[in-house]
């Protein structure tokens, strides 16, 4: 029934474009209206009552162009094909964000690939790593003078307050935006003087504000730069960054299947999310409040370049929602937060467990795609 509906559609189609004049042509119900501005007449400009008083002035909403090559063409009128978008292209994938005297950057890249970028510019600027955390997504400086560091670094930190014979250690964290694939890179600066071997905790919020804005500032512009440039920096530890240090499918004292991850809940949010966009199944939701991500197994994961054609979908191989709904096998992975680790259930509904064949199948094919 659904081919035969196909086939009477493609018949109509080729029959309307056959020079059926009551459908296209000049009159006709689809006509091209791109010219109907010509015939259009000027309205008077709008008029406040005299006891008004605006102190801005009103200006038209949309005014005619003043540039407009001849207005005594008639005819019609061929509509120009749309250039390229390059607004998009041009735009960086960084950007500074303010909140009272808090800077930020926002990236429009996962945390794990925002981690080796942020890694070299500090590198790169002298600075020696004292702790890298991949899993937490915090790394650390160890304590150095600016004379240690690169010219222009030195240079802008003691623009923001750092002595000359002091010491500056930085502690940087990238965490998940609100946003899916997107990230944030806060960072907090700690000084003492030159004569001091006190570890100073770093505080957590920016109470050295000069410096640890000179330092957003610097590595907005270099972060900037290395994407214009095509991403040289190697991302081949990326897959590290919220990857867990263990993991582990055991059973629970019920005997359901459990996944164990040995990491905090916003890290495990986005790796279980990222093994489960390489599944086979179809991820139809989410809900971070509740740390729930919805699956379909009856349905193929969803992929950007996968569109169906026009005859694919004239001719009914793309599924109705009602054949989705008939054939829909759908669960919910919950993540819990259980002491200093998270566990990954699978679930029918809030009340009742999935059974164990899908549970740890689901949860296996997580597993394999943490590595």
């Amino acid at each position: 029934m659904k081919r035969l509906a196909g086939l009477s559609a493609l018949a109509l189609i080729i029959s309307s474009t056959s020079g059926c004049g009551w459908v296209w042509g000049p009159e006709g119900y689809f006509r091209d209206r791109g010219s109907d501005y010509l015939e259009a007449q000027p309205s008077q400009p709008m008029q406040l009552p005299p006891d008004v008083n605006v102190a801005k002035r009103l200006d038209p909403l949309l005014p005619i162009p003043r540039n407009v090559a001849d207005d005594t063409v008639k005819g019609e009128f061929e509509v120009p094909r749309p250039q390229p978008i390059s607004a998009v292209a041009d735009a960086s994938d960084y950007s500074l964000q303010k909140s009272g005297d808090s800077r930020w950057l926002m990236a429009q890249r996962p945390p794990a690939e925002v981690w080796p970028v942020a890694i070299q510019f500090f590198q790169d600027n002298g600075f020696r790593l004292d702790q890298q955390r991949p899993q937490t997504g915090e790394f650390t400086t160890a304590w150095q003078h600016p004379g240690e560091l690169s010219a222009n670094m030195a240079k802008r930190l003691q623009a923001g307050g750092v002595a000359g014979d002091g010491e500056t250690r930085v502690r940087v964290r990238i965490e998940p935006g609100v946003q899916r694939n997107t990230s944030e890179v806060y960072v907090v600066s700690a000084q003492r003087p030159a004569d001091s071997t006190d570890d100073v905790d770093f505080t957590t919020r920016s109470v050295n504000t000069g410096v640890d804005s000179a330092l957003v500032d610097e590595m907005l512009a270099s972060m900037s730069r290395i994407s214009e440039e095509g991403g040289s920096v190697s991302l081949l530890a990326a897959r590290d960054y919220d990857t867990p240090s263990r993991v582990s499918l055991t059973e629970d004292g019920s005997g359901n299947v459990v996944l164990n991850l040995n990491e905090d809940l916003d890290r495990a949010w986005s790796s279980v999310g990222r093994a489960l966009e390489q599944g086979q199944w179809r991820v139809e939701d989410i809900n971070r409040s509740l740390g729930l991500y919805y699956i379909n197994v009856a349905e193929k994961a969803e992929k950007k370049d996968d569109e169906p054609g026009f005859f694919s979908k004239l001719f009914g191989s793309t599924p109705t929602k009602e054949e989705v709904e008939t054939r829909a096998e759908r669960y919910q992975v919950r993540l819990s937060k259980v002491g200093e680790s998270v566990q990954v259930t699978v679930e029918k509904n809030i009340n009742t467990v999935a059974p164990a064949e899908v549970a740890r199948k689901v949860l296996g094919v997580i597993q394999d795609n943490l590595g």
